[in-house]
């Protein structure tokens, strides 16, 4: 056992006796980079979750149905799908477009923040949440995303997760709605922190990793074109792979 995983089995919380399959996640981390260093937006999750319970995280959450079924407006960036498709075992152009939406979606249900651009036209769908974005003359926009990083959730956990995590400019946020973060929601509080800041609080181990990787991929010029980091555990170690 290396030392990674030796990390993320003591921190990342208890272990039992079944191995489920991963579920398709996805998150969104929003950067604000008028600043040096650039500051990226946190939010705390609810104390009586049995996963990562008061821990910050980037918003997020399990790729759903309406994700797959959603109209495309605009496509992901031909690098970040092809990313997405590698290492799949049936690889398409609706599951990269799905993960992306999972990440827009679950970061409006967290934290009231939408991520799209103006659209003219008839409504694009009638059914919640994509609706809201309807209602106000928006779009998800998936072309504002940038793809940073995959994890999977070691085995044996109370819940497994092969997360996608994917990033957007502070600048793509056209509406936010109030009144979403509260004592009783998922988040319970929302905070934007400068990296050096950020990483010196209460997250998982995999969150801070990906900081770190963020961190260093916005100082290599935050290009498509850069790999992208693959976490994962393989023969019961936990290893970082490129993509």
């Amino acid at each position: 056992m290396n030392e990674l995983t030796r990390r993320i089995i003591k921190a990342e919380g208890i272990q039992t006796a079944s191995n489920r399959p991963p579920k398709d996640a996805a998150t969104l981390v929003l950067i604000d980079r008028t600043g040096d260093p650039p500051a990226i937006l946190l939010g705390r999750r609810h104390k009586s979750h049995v996963f990562l319970p008061g821990k910050f995280v980037f918003p997020g959450g399990q790729v759903e149905k309406c994700d797959r079924y959603m109209p495309v407006c605009s496509s992901p960036d031909p690098q970040v799908e092809a990313k997405l498709k590698k290492q799949l075992l049936r690889p398409s152009k609706t599951i990269a477009s799905a993960l992306a939406f999972a990440a827009i979606r679950e970061t409006f249900e967290e934290t009231g923040l939408m991520i799209g651009t103006r659209f003219a036209g008839a409504p694009l769908v009638s059914k919640p949440p994509w609706n809201e974005f309807a209602k106000l003359g928006f779009c998800p926009d998936l072309s504002l995303l940038h793809f940073i990083a995959r994890a999977i959730t070691p085995p044996r956990y109370p819940r497994r997760f092969d997360t996608r995590f994917f990033a957007a400019d502070s600048s793509a946020i056209v509406h936010q709605v109030n009144n979403i973060i509260h004592s009783d929601a998922e988040l319970t509080e929302l905070t934007w922190l400068r990296i050096p800041e950020a990483l010196q609080i209460d997250m998982p181990v995999v969150t801070g990793l990906v900081l770190r990787d963020l961190e260093a991929r916005i100082a290599a010029g935050y290009s498509h074109e850069l790999p992208v980091p693959f976490y994962r555990m393989r023969y019961k170690r936990y290893i970082r792979e490129l993509l």
